[in-house]
């Protein structure tokens, strides 16, 4: 079981020392990556020129833009509304990055009550992510919104 909390206060003592969100981004994806079992990616995309632009990840090469609306991180997105799906392969308009991909998990991320980017996270197997994954995920990227700085990522 992945404690979430400690994941938190983790990201919160990393950011504490340097708050910009390529470094605050970079160590959490490395975070989510090695303390979560049956991941094959694990990163952000965030907002740039009204899609999502790659950022730091762990995992595969992955997509550089994705449209709002599009697959599952643009629709979190453009719905603003975490995205738990048992199967890719059944979600209209997946967008197929990694064809080893089975399941996903994608929370918005916000600043000042708007979406500036997604968590995004894979797994090989189907149906990996459960409620409890969702609700510490959520909890997890509020950690960052709270104290990540964002200045420079485009709001949509």
């Amino acid at each position: 079981m992945t404690d979430y909390k400690l994941l938190g206060e983790q990201i919160k003592a990393l950011a504490e020392d340097e708050p910009g969100f390529i470094p605050v981004l970079s160590n959490a994806s490395a975070l989510l990556f090695d303390n979560i079992e049956n991941l094959n990616w694990a990163g952000f995309y965030l907002m740039n020129k009204g899609s999502l632009l790659l950022g730091p990840f762990q995992g595969k090469v992955a997509c550089i833009r994705i449209p709002l609306g599009k697959g599952v991180c643009g629709t979190a997105a453009g719905e603003d509304k975490t995205q738990l799906v048992d199967n890719v392969h059944e979600f209209a308009g997946h967008i197929a990055c990694d064809g080893a991909s089975n399941s996903e998990i994608v929370v918005p991320i916000h600043r000042g009550g708007k979406v500036i980017g997604v968590l995004d996270i894979d797994s090989p197997l189907l149906a990996r992510f459960s409620e409890e994954d969702k609700k510490g995920l959520e909890a997890f990227v509020k950690v960052l919104e709270e104290y990540t700085d964002f200045t420079g990522v485009e709001e949509e």
